[in-house]
């Protein structure tokens, strides 16, 4: 099984995509720069980027329910 590793980059772009903003917009650069400053924030995106690891690493097909809950936990349910 070959995993590909998330970058803090491909982390960004997602977001930024999220957001329907080109990468080097300035709301893009001004997140980059509050991500840069803020250990709450800096935790929080580890962590996401860590669950994102997990999932493609381990494959896990979970329940919508539990898909839900994770989603509600991380904060990005709609």
């Amino acid at each position: 099984m070959n995993i590909e590793k998330i970058t803090c980059k491909d982390v960004m772009n997602h977001i930024c995509e999220s957001l329907g903003e080109d990468l080097e917009s300035q709301k893009c650069v001004d997140i980059k720069k509050h991500l840069s400053e803020c250990p709450n924030c800096q935790n929080y995106f580890s962590s996401v980027g860590k669950t994102i690891e997990f999932y493609k690493k381990y494959d896990l097909d979970v329940s919508e329910d539990c898909h839900k809950r994770l989603m509600e936990k991380l904060g990005l349910d709609d």
